[in-house]
Formats: structure tokens, sequence, C-alpha cells
């Protein structure tokens, strides 16, 4: 088997037993792409089986460090080639398990690389009157009246219920049907499934919605962009852009800026860690626990409460 038939079926592997998500699958896919080329080229030969197995930890440190300094010349900042590299190495470590368990090609090369550390990213949350006034004001902006609606009930369910920008738009018309007692099936990163309740006010923009889709069949995407298609995620970006930059937002006003709100927004309010993990479909809380990282102020008022010496002095 050739190196490029061995990334094809790990890739395939990825998607159908790991269900690793589409971003995940493009990342590995470009990494390990850029690794077997350049491994290609001082080889002066297509590399199979034998050929992976055989490259040593040198040779791994040494397409890093080309991926470094291309990404140098490229002005890239410190943490974005830290995290670049850390990627890397992983996707060099799952590529090559799958390679020893299903393909016995057997080395330890990259099990040694060392991955930087890079700082944890904080969630960058918009203030409670941004994200409630992000739904009415994108509306405002649209060119017709039904754009204006599907905006409004896209927008309110992101921060009404927590969603990745991926899962609202993946929804179909049947998923607001069936949803039961005001509860709506999500499938998210990893295929895993959440049932995410639906506030009366969620209801009833999305009800509105559905009353005025153009072709309300079962399988229709529940959010259809001007040519009846799926909406796609660029369009949702730019419609957010535009407002963002007329309120003079920073970039990290995003749709995904909902969803962090919606989780701050919640902790403020007093929810369980373990509620939102289960309502954002964390599959670890450690995922979650950075919303307390990023909200000082919560965590002042949790120790207030809790610690038995808080009100002495």
């Amino acid at each position: 088997m050739l190196a490029h038939e061995a990334l094809q079926s790990w890739l395939e592997w990825l998607t159908r037993e790991r269900r690793a998500s589409l971003n995940t699958v493009t990342a590995y896919q470009h990494d390990i792409g850029l690794a077997l080329a350049f491994f290609t080229e001082h080889r002066g030969a297509e590399l199979d089986l034998a050929a992976l197995e055989s490259l040593t930890l040198a040779d791994f440190r040494a397409w890093l460090a080309y991926e470094t300094t291309r990404a140098e010349k490229k002005q890239r900042n410190q943490d974005g080639a830290a995290r670049s590299r850390a990627r890397r190495v992983s996707a060099l470590r799952s590529f090559y398990r799958y390679l020893s368990i299903r393909h016995n090609v057997n080395s330890t090369a990259p099990r040694l690389l060392s991955a930087p550390r890079t700082k944890k990213r904080l969630p960058r949350p918009l203030s409670r009157d941004h994200a409630l006034a992000v739904p009415g004001e994108i509306s405002d902006l649209a060119q017709d009246a039904a754009t204006a609606l599907r905006n409004e009930a896209l927008f309110t369910l992101l921060y009404g219920a927590g969603l990745r920008i991926g899962e609202a738009l993946a929804l179909n018309v049947r998923d607001f049907d069936l949803a039961q007692e005001q509860a709506l099936r999500v499938v998210g990163k990893g295929g895993r499934e959440r049932m995410v309740p639906l506030l009366p006010a969620v209801m009833k923009i999305l009800a509105a919605w559905r009353g005025q889709h153009p072709a309300p069949m079962p399988d229709a995407p529940l959010f259809v962009g001007a040519r009846g298609g799926r909406l796609q995620a660029p369009v949702a970006r730019r419609a957010m852009q535009e407002w963002r930059n007329l309120n003079g937002l920073p970039a990290s006003a995003t749709p995904h800026a909902l969803r962090h709100s919606f989780a701050t927004h919640m902790m403020e309010g007093g929810a369980d860690l373990r509620a939102i993990q289960e309502l954002l479909g964390h599959a670890s809380l450690s995922t979650t626990q950075v919303y307390t990282l990023a909200d000082e102020r919560h965590l002042l008022s949790v120790w207030n409460r809790a610690h038995p010496r808080a009100d002495e002095g």
C-alpha cells in the first residue's frame, strides 16, 4: 500500500468509525498531506508502508522545523505557530497509531515528538445587551422579509440554545416538527446526539419561520439560502459581520460567540456546570470549565458564598 492510499484509508476510518468532525478530518488531511509531500521530495520516491515505518525522529523534526520556518515567513504569531505544531504532532501520532493497528507499521518516533504548550483560549462572549439585540438587529439589515425572519430565527436559536452554527444549519424541518415538549434533537461533534430545551421565545420565532418556509418538506433544510438549498455558514457569518461592524464590535463577535454568551450568561445566572456541559454537548467537563476561568466575577461570587471564612472581616 502506498502512503497516500494509507492516508485516505485513515481519513475514511476517522469519519466512519471515530465520527470525527469535518474540521478535524480536513485539518488532519492537510497536515499529513504536507508531511507526505515533504518526505516524498526528500526521499526522491513515492512512499509506501515500509518507507513510513523507516522514518526517524530526525525526519519528523526536520518536517516540523520546515513548517515552522514557512509559518514565520507568513508572519504568524507565536501562539498560532505553537498551535499548528501541536496539531501536526497530534495528527502524526494519530496516523501512526492507525498504521500500527491496521497495517502493522510499528514506529516509536511520533510518540517521542514533543508538542509545545499552548495558551488556553478563553471564550469571548457578548454582553447581555448585545446578545439579546443580535437577532432583531441582524433581521433589520436583511433585504427582504423572508430573509429577515429566517435570520431572526437562526440567531435567536444560536443564543437561546447555545448551538454551534454547524449544528443549527444541519437541522431539517422534521427536526423542528418532532421537537417534543419544547426539546430539539441536535447532532453535535462526533455524531453525539443531545436534547436541547427550547425557550418559549425561541419556539415562537422558529414556528413563525416554519410557517413562512418556502418548501417545508420534512427532509428540507430548516434554514434555507437564497436558492432554496441549505444555508451556508459563511452567509450567516457575513450577516453578523455586517452587524458587528455597524456596532463597532471586535472580530470575536461571531455566531460562535453567541454560544459562548449562552454558556457564560447561564453560569452568571447560577446554572450548574454539569448542566451547561450537557446543553453544550461537551464530551468532557474540562471543556466546559473554561467558562469558569473566563468569568472571574462568578468565581469570586461562588467563593464568597461557599467558603466558611468568607464573611470574616
